[in-house]
């Protein structure tokens, strides 16, 4: 009933959208989210960032990964992380749609200058990694007495 009057493959919108994904990594993604909270499209892990006067903590949230697939590394006041997750799909089954990223992946978080780089701590709980990077102790407040 509804046959096709073309020769184009059955995935050819997902080829589509395959380069469309190409281009944005290449140009940058010039659209803005679509939320608040929403992420650029092909954003993965969602991130949260937070700083205390001893610390800077990040929060990658990344339910169904092993955590021993991480890895994580910092260098020049930069922390990469990279990995890959693997979405198992049913042969045999159509997808109408997906989603969920599989595949691989990497993001870079610029950190403060005041940041040490022999100091950091890196968890996994519940999907979330959780990574701690202590700040120098020259750089913290000092609360000076007056005498």
């Amino acid at each position: 009933m509804f046959g096709t009057t073309t020769n184009m493959p059955s995935s050819a919108f997902d080829e589509l959208w395959r380069l469309q994904q190409e281009v944005d990594e290449l140009f940058g993604s010039w659209s803005s989210p679509l939320g608040i909270r929403s992420l650029p499209r092909g954003t993965f892990p969602a991130i949260n960032v937070g700083q205390t006067p001893e610390r800077v903590d990040i929060y990658l949230f990344a339910p169904g990964i092993d955590p021993r697939s991480l890895d994580i590394s910092i260098q020049q006041h930069l922390l990469t992380v990279s990995g890959k997750r693997e979405i198992r799909v049913q042969e045999d089954a159509t997808y109408y749609r997906q989603e969920r990223f599989s595949g691989e992946f990497r993001r870079v978080i610029s950190l403060p200058e005041d940041v040490d780089p022999e100091r950091v701590q890196a968890k996994y709980v519940e999907g979330i990694v959780q990574i701690g990077v202590q700040r120098r102790e020259s750089a913290r407040p000092r609360q000076i007495e007056i005498q």
